[in-house]
């Protein structure tokens, strides 16, 4: 049986509803921590069991897409597409009680993402979009990104502080001559859904994988923004939101 575009965006809103919905209630009965790379890099039961909750039915539904999931799932594919999965992005946040965490996912081939998908089960909000798919937020199409003036901006982002003494940290200051403000709220994915509705203008992250960089960035895409990865201090940017501040951030970020 032939899917289509819209048949996988139906698919991805249940995928990451009933995902989000797991986690919520494993976080109510009680979450079991542990670290992986640092201290504020872990891993909870929650991310696990979602995580097996979205492969087995992609498994029975999208037999033939590849898969990859943030907590070690893989599976080849025949397809040329690939399912990446973020079961609960925001994981540190989520286990110290604070709800900007989201569970995400998105689909890619070869060229681009097609779409991407996240559900925020503090407010049972779902978004999904894509390139070629425009972004709805429970079924609601998004409104245009805001083209906000530099010294108004705002910039969201996650950098840790060893990093602010350092080229990469020069490269960061640069960067943020060209917002007004700054927020660092813990979840890319879910900074991702407010720039997409306009809350926030930009997003600015280095060395971020690609469940943590492609379900956002496929909606902002299909909101009119724009997201590019750029190569500045030795490190990899993602830089994501509306078009303008895209491209000064990232014209800032080569500068040096």
């Amino acid at each position: 049986m032939t899917t289509t575009l819209d048949d996988d965006a139906r698919l991805a809103v249940d995928l990451v509803r009933e995902a989000a919905t797991l986690a919520a209630r494993i976080r109510e009965d009680g979450l079991d921590v542990e670290r992986k790379t640092s201290g504020s890099d872990v891993v909870t039961q929650a991310d696990t069991a979602a995580e097996r909750l979205i492969v087995d039915r992609l498994t029975a539904e999208r037999p033939d897409d590849a898969i990859v999931g943030e907590e070690g799932a893989s599976r080849p594919g025949t397809s040329g597409r690939t399912w990446v999965i973020d079961p609960v992005d925001g994981t540190y946040n989520f286990t110290r009680g604070s709800d900007w965490w989201c569970s995400a996912l998105a689909l890619h081939d070869r060229d681009d993402v097609l779409l991407g998908a996240v559900h925020h089960a503090a407010q049972a909000r779902s978004w999904v979009g894509g390139p070629d798919l425009p972004s709805t937020r429970d079924g609601v199409r998004l409104a245009p990104l805001p083209a906000t003036p530099p010294e108004a901006r705002c910039a969201v982002t996650y950098l840790h502080p060893p990093f602010y003494a350092s080229e990469v940290g020069r490269a960061f200051a640069r960067a943020l001559q060209q917002v007004g403000t700054l927020r660092m709220l813990g979840s890319g994915t879910m900074d991702c859904m407010a720039v997409a509705g306009g809350q926030w203008d930009v997003l600015l992250q280095h060395s971020v994988a690609d469940w943590d960089r492609l379900p956002g960035a496929a909606i902002v895409r299909g909101a009119g923004g724009d997201s590019v990865v750029v190569r500045a201090a030795g490190v990899d940017w993602t830089v994501t939101g509306a078009p303008a501040a895209v491209a000064d951030v990232r014209a800032a970020l080569l500068d040096g």
